[in-house]
């Protein structure tokens, strides 16, 4: 069985996101989204929301799999026996980061390949960080993530 991994911190999850992980999930038996708990960092929403978020607008894809994980990818791949990472681009600059970040893991962990998809047209332009920004000031998010993370984040506000 195939297992992959599509890892980010999901703050919050966008339909650019969904867009990866439907198309990601074709490509795979299993595809784990694993949720990053970046101690790091100060996220709108706890990893808790996120993993819920996800799980309910995933619930009708039957091979995705969402969990929370922290610390190295390299070690929740081997921990979920996960063969590849899937990855999405939007431009130039995600290539540059990605490709080094594949580099690196591939490095720490020989048997994981990282696969990268292209973003939509439609949502190239879409980051979790701009529709953070527009829904602090009252903005419609509702044409950038589902239905319900959009509630969510009225909620937040």
């Amino acid at each position: 069985m195939k297992k992959s991994i599509y890892p980010g911190s999901f703050d919050p999850v966008t339909f650019g996101h969904l867009d990866i992980i439907k198309r990601g999930s074709k490509m795979t038996d299993e595809l784990i989204v694993g949720v990053l708990n970046n101690k790091g960092k100060i996220p709108l929403f706890s990893v808790e929301e996120r993993v819920k978020m996800l799980g309910e607008i995933t619930k009708e894809l039957p091979n995705v799999i969402v969990l929370p994980f922290e610390g190295l990818l390299v070690d929740f791949a081997k921990e979920v026996k996960a063969d590849s990472i899937i990855r999405g681009l939007r431009a130039i600059t995600d290539f540059e980061y990605e490709l080094s970040m594949a580099q690196i893991n591939h490095k720490l962990y020989g048997d994981l390949e990282s696969v990268f998809l292209t973003a939509a047209l439609e949502y190239a332009y879409l980051s979790s960080s701009l529709v953070k920004e527009v829904a602090a000031f009252g903005g419609d998010v509702s044409q950038f993530v589902p239905q319900y993370v959009a509630d969510k984040l009225r909620e937040k506000r």
